[in-house]
């Protein structure tokens, strides 16, 4: 009976220690996730005087003396690298409220940061044709200020809807819901259900990045800050609506500019 006992509590002393190696590996990822957005933010930060009176960042083009497919993959590292130092301190809280150990936690983390992979692709293929748009045709091009205003005006808005609230709950919550959780899945794919409604969840936010510049690093904090707040913070309501103000403002006042100029 003793030894029963020793063995059950050296059992329950390992599963204890094991989300302090999660938490471990978050840790040191987030450094190396810093450590990469910081790299890129530097080497990818040339931009293009475009028709218009705006920018375009050269990461949305081939570079010379490479492919399609190399420039493709650099995207996606930066991608991958600025969603790990973003989402990551403010996704460690949800997974660890699963009590699960860190192997469970760890695939799960992948699964999760993979949807967010998978979403830079789609995210790249867009930059790569409205960049391809703005290049070929120069009346396009004097537009796009403004549609960055309203892009901005409609992530605003976003904030606002049902919709926002309901994913917005979910990504608070373990695996991704609300009620009616699952019980028997894999972790892997608990993972992407995370992931999947933390993307839905920060459509705003993230459209917001992309459109006032994803290689400017007061942009990357701003946004990850808001981020962290709408998971993190009592009131999520209060905090969604409030950026959603500042999005909003933001959009008009870019508007306005580029009306009267």
């Amino acid at each position: 009976m003793a030894d029963k006992l020793q063995h059950k509590n050296s059992a329950g002393d390992e599963e204890t220690s094991l989300p302090a190696e999660f938490i471990t590996v978050c840790g040191l990822a987030f450094v190396a996730g810093v450590s990469a957005t910081v790299y890129f933010c530097r080497s990818m930060c040339c931009e293009l005087e475009m028709p218009g009176g705006w920018t375009m960042s050269m990461m949305w083009m081939r570079m010379p003396g490479h492919t399609w497919l190399a420039s493709a993959t650099t995207f996606l590292l930066m991608w991958l690298a600025m969603m790990i130092a973003m989402m990551l301190p403010s996704a460690l809280p949800t997974f660890l409220k699963t009590r699960r150990a860190a192997a469970a936690l760890s695939l799960m983390a992948i699964g999760y940061f993979a949807v967010w992979l998978i979403s830079g692709v789609g995210i790249y293929a867009l930059g790569v044709a409205f960049a391809a748009a703005a290049m070929r045709w120069e009346n396009f091009s004097r537009i796009v200020p403004l549609l960055s205003g309203a892009a901005l005006v409609a992530a605003g808005a976003f904030q606002f809807t049902r919709w926002k609230m309901t994913t917005l709950l979910g990504c608070r919550s373990p695996f991704g819901c609300v009620t009616n959780c699952p019980e028997r899945e894999t972790n892997f794919r608990l993972g992407c259900q995370q992931g999947g409604a933390c993307f839905l969840c920060c459509a705003a936010p993230t459209t917001i990045l992309v459109v006032l510049g994803m290689m400017n690093p007061l942009v990357i904090v701003g946004v990850a800050i808001i981020i962290a707040a709408e998971k993190l913070l009592p009131p999520p309501e209060f905090v969604a609506r409030l950026a959603g103000v500042a999005a909003i403002i933001l959009g008009v006042i870019t508007t306005l500019h580029k009306l009267n100029q």
